[in-house]
């Protein structure tokens, strides 16, 4: 049950990114002290964890560090790496979806969508998003 509760929770994390609600759990956190400052440090020291855990396999964990990931790269003020991070937040919800079809894809599909208006994403990061947006647009048999 817990690991449900977490997965929700990493889930709603994952639709709320870049949303006024992300906006308001992060200004309750720093109220409480507990959001972290914005730096570089912050950045890579979330990517790397972000990094460790997927290839442990604990994608509910690796997603809440790349949701870490693109808020550092956001007040860092580097959309191209926002548009890294929301693809790999996605790309974690994808793969927790193989492990269990009830995973929601919606706020996959929508990190990949707004990751793709950033203007600033490199052409790797493009060709990226768009092959894991094809991707769950085949399994949600959505149109394009």
């Amino acid at each position: 049950m817990r690991k449900a509760a977490f997965l929700g929770l990493a889930v709603f994390l994952a639709a709320a990114t870049g949303t006024a609600a992300f906006t308001a759990l992060g200004e309750q956190a720093q109220a409480s002290g507990d959001r972290q400052a914005i730096s570089y440090d912050k950045w890579l020291g979330a990517k790397e964890s972000a990094q460790k855990n997927d290839r442990d396999g604990k994608y509910v964990v690796a997603l809440q560090y790349y949701l870490e990931y693109t808020r550092q790269a956001a007040g860092l003020g580097r959309p191209g790496l926002v548009a890294w991070g929301k693809n790999n937040a996605a790309y974690m919800i994808i793969k927790m979806h193989r492990q269990d079809a009830t995973v929601d894809l919606a706020p996959a599909k929508r990190m990949l969508e707004e990751g793709l208006a950033i203007a600033e994403a490199t052409e790797e990061c493009r060709k990226r998003l768009s092959m894991n947006l094809e991707h769950v647009r085949l399994l949600l048999r959505l149109p394009e």
